[in-house]
């Protein structure tokens, strides 16, 4: 039998395997590409075939593959769940005798964490369950998993989400950790501090009613470098205009990845094996330094929880020791304010899960966040079903080489969610066709996704000069490393746009309620904003002029260039139509904004 793990290349060396692939897969199977996809998994291919979208043309495949004699039907099999020892503790233990460390005053939207001093004999990861029921000051509850946090340590923590005095009470399945109790005080929030990111209609808001605009970056394995080439990316955030990080929990193995991180999630190593019953607290800690960082920054984490860039075996751990890893990840990190989500990056490449996969480990993310933080799914070529409830936002890749952000309004329409176009394509110079964009490009899609109501992120893939480019990374911490390149290592950013993209923000806060939806548009030219507050941008097309009809009132009119970042007012206000001079060249916005009867 031949099933979702086979390879291409053994399944279509088989006959009987051959006819099946060429009969479900026949644009891979009988063209060139069959040798470039001799090592992929058949779980992943089935992603590039749009025919096979549908479930039941995918399971009529899988069907007639199980089917055949041929094939290896012998596979390792996954890793067992493993229930909390209910005996962990005998009888003589008194109940409740763990110690109890309670934090400070916490500072609202801040880590509410209470600490215990409990048992350490076998293995506390997956023999004890412990969760507490917080009572919030108006006599509300809300649930916490606990965690093993190594050297004989407990927690339990909550999103600090009203101030006042809350009161806790512990259950476990460890008698010394069952029935504890206390009392812990929120005070009002820092400044600056704006609570965790909610769905606005098509757009965001913190909990505290602050606008906020997802314009985001990408640098998916920076967490797993050195620690001096970690610094510098949050200096370098520091001095960006990016209010949103997209990065992996597990490491990343690909093009310009091939250094091997210090530490994981799981406690181990690629060379002597990883136990899955066993995580790494420390690096749990050193993550959370870098969550807590980005929050001082003002920038969302959004935490990618799986994806395919895997060679350690990440990415098909099994059932049961992907439910246990999701439980220990969002009990420790689920009481951080800035922290989104996202359940996969391109979610279609990881061939070992199916929908059905996708649908109850979102449920288990969901089960342990009481606090409800945004949570999506990345694509790569075919797209989520973005309308299932517990989706809060379109996570979304480019669909076309040339064309996405144009696509933006379509999208709202479709699933009625805020569009985040997560992967537009990347400003660099690399070989590949998503990472070789102008910045002039990546302002442009920037533009075209926020007219229409949207908003898209940012990467960025220039190569050194060690490895053959034009930037200078000899000043980056790890320079002797060739392959530093923000996109997934973080560093210095080298690119043209962002100060662009900062300019698009500035110009967005100007806006009524700080955010642009789509307008009535010309055929040519889109419009985005508000009835009193509207922009048109001319993309790559340079026009002269164009006539514009106003509405009632008297209207100011701005020549905007997006790319030398200026804003120029035309004389006087104008009424019915206006003739608006414009200079000639491409990447210019225009905007109308009402300011009289």
């Amino acid at each position: 039998m031949f099933d979702r793990a086979s390879t291409f290349g053994d399944t279509l060396d088989s006959p009987a395997g051959r006819a099946v692939l060429e009969t479900h897969l026949p644009g891979i199977a009988a063209s060139p590409m069959a040798t470039q996809f001799r090592g992929a998994r058949l779980g992943q291919l089935v992603a590039l075939v749009p025919a096979l979208e549908d479930p039941a043309a995918q399971e009529r495949l899988w069907n007639a593959l199980a089917a055949l004699d041929e094939g290896d039907d012998v596979r390792p099999p996954y890793a067992p769940a493993i229930d909390p020892d209910p005996h962990y503790e005998g009888e003589e233990v008194t109940r409740g005798a763990a110690s109890v460390v309670l934090p400070a005053a916490t500072a609202k939207w801040g880590v509410l964490e209470v600490r215990f001093e409990g048992p350490r004999h076998g293995n506390p990861f997956v023999d004890v369950e412990l969760d507490a029921v917080f009572t919030r000051p108006d006599g509300s509850t809300v649930r916490m998993g606990g965690f093993y946090d190594g050297d004989d340590a407990y927690a339990v923590r909550a999103l600090a989400d009203a101030e006042g005095e809350w009161r806790f009470v512990t259950r476990s399945t460890a008698r010394s950790l069952d029935g504890l109790s206390g009392t812990v005080t929120v005070a009002a929030a820092r400044e600056g501090d704006h609570g965790p990111v909610r769905v606005d209609g098509f757009h965001f808001r913190h909990a505290d009613g602050t606008r906020h605009r997802p314009l985001g970056t990408t640098a998916y394995a920076w967490t797993h470098q050195p620690e001096a080439l970690q610094e510098q990316t949050l200096q370098t955030l520091a001095d960006a205009p990016f209010t949103k990080l997209r990065m992996c929990l597990f490491p990343k193995s690909y093009l310009f990845n091939a250094n091997e991180p210090a530490d994981f999630v799981f406690a181990g190593s690629l060379q002597d094996g990883f136990d899955l019953e066993r995580f790494d607290p420390a690096h749990f800690r050193r993550l959370e330094q870098r969550i807590a960082q980005l929050g001082e920054l003002g920038i969302q984490a959004d935490l990618i929880l799986f994806h395919a860039y895997d060679r350690w075996g990440f990415a098909d751990l099994g059932p049961a020791v992907d439910e246990r890893y999701l439980r220990y990840v969002v009990r420790r990190l689920a009481a951080f304010s800035n922290v989104w989500w996202s359940m996969a990056n391109e979610y279609d490449l990881l061939w070992s899960k199916t929908g059905a996969d996708w649908e109850r480990l979102a449920a288990v993310v969901g089960e342990e966040d009481a606090f409800g933080h945004l949570n999506s799914i990345h694509n790569c070529r075919p797209f989520y079903d973005y309308a299932k409830p517990w989706i809060t936002h379109v996570s979304i890749q480019r669909v076309d080489v040339y064309r996405t952000a144009e696509n933006t309004d379509e999208w709202r329409e479709r699933w009625g969610k805020p569009v985040v176009i997560d992967e537009c394509a990347y400003e660099g110079d690399i070989d590949q066709g998503w990472g070789n964009i102008t910045g002039e490009e990546m302002v442009r899609r920037f533009w075209e996704g926020a007219v229409r109501g949207g908003y898209v992120g940012h990467g960025e893939t220039y190569l050194p000069t060690s490895a053959g480019g034009a930037t200078d990374a000899t000043a980056l911490p790890g320079a002797d490393d060739a392959e530093v390149l923000w996109w997934s290592k973080g560093g210095a950013l080298h690119g043209t746009s962002p100060a662009r993209i900062g300019f698009l923000e500035r110009l967005l806060a100007e806006a009524p309620d700080g955010v642009w939806n789509p307008l009535p548009s010309d055929w040519d030219v889109p419009w985005g904003g508000t009835e009193t507050h509207r922009v048109g941008y001319f993309g790559f097309n340079r026009p002269r002029f164009r006539n514009v009809v106003l509405s009632d009132g008297a209207w100011a009119i701005d020549v905007i260039d997006t790319w030398n970042m200026t804003v120029d007012r035309l004389d006087g206000t104008h009424r019915m139509t206006a003739r608006v001079p414009l200079p000639g060249r491409p990447f210019m916005a225009v905007r109308l904004i009402r300011v009289g009867d």
